[in-house]
């Protein structure tokens, strides 16, 4: 099986040696090269590649921030020339820290440690790093084609699933991001963030009125003025927090 790898490293002459070391892995395909951190971000998105070699130190994302906006946690082999931020490289799950400069031996070795672990869900080490709730998430940018950009978490009034999407409502405008309402719920802070129905998760700060209908249920008013509809059990959730 033929493995596809992201190379993202904002230096030309270190994305070109990475590709020379790939010649001697035949079963590796470069999929795509990224010189930032957003085209990172927006290529792990949308290729799901299964190898990514990261620098740290890169324009408009460092990726530290590539991976925590992404999510990615397997198969990412960091590539760089500052050994300060192993620690958090590792708490993100990484393969491999490389330091530059590394030879083809090295680079062999963190592949082989790759190959190893890739498809197998590591036993107990979630347990170990404290999660952190979302500050920022990757969303598309409706201005621009195949663009992606980076909106902060506290901007966000509320999220609404729409098929296998979320959108973000910020500042009246609506971002898409392909994930599951589920899966982002549990990676917001659940005293700021609150899911009041099977569709709707609210900010808080953005919650203007909690209102009883005609019918005895219950709507959150928004700030913007949007009435949400809050479940029964969103309802305990919210009177949880309030």
């Amino acid at each position: 099986m033929t493995l596809q790898a992201l190379i993202a490293d904002d230096e030309p002459l270190a994305r070109r040696l990475l590709r020379e070391f790939l010649k001697a892995h035949a079963d590796i395909a470069i999929a795509a090269e990224a010189e930032n951190g957003l085209d990172a971000a927006r290529a792990i998105t949308e290729l799901k590649p299964d190898l990514v070699f990261l620098d740290i130190q890169m324009p408009r994302l460092t990726g530290l921030e590539v991976l925590e906006l992404t999510g990615r946690r397997d198969g990412v082999i960091f590539t760089t020339a500052h050994d300060q931020h192993a620690m958090r490289a590792f708490e993100l799950h990484a393969v491999d820290y490389l330091l530059k400069p590394f030879n083809q031996p090295r680079f062999d070795t963190a592949l082989t440690r790759a190959r190893r672990l890739l498809g197998q869900a590591q036993p107990g080490l979630d347990k170990l790093v404290s999660p952190q709730a979302l500050s920022r998430v990757l969303v598309r940018d409706a201005e621009r084609s195949g663009g992606m950009q980076v909106l902060a978490v506290d901007a966000i009034d509320y999220i609404e699933a729409q098929a296998d999407n979320v959108a973000f409502h910020s500042a009246g405008r609506d971002h898409l991001k392909a994930q599951r309402i589920s899966d982002l719920e549990a990676q917001l802070d659940p005293s700021r963030f609150v899911r009041v129905h099977r569709s709707f998760i609210i900010n808080l700060t953005a919650l203007q009125a909690l209102e009883k209908t005609d019918s005895d249920a219950h709507v959150a008013r928004m700030r913007n003025g949007k009435r949400i509809p809050v479940s029964r059990s969103g309802y305990d959730r919210l009177r949880a927090v309030l």
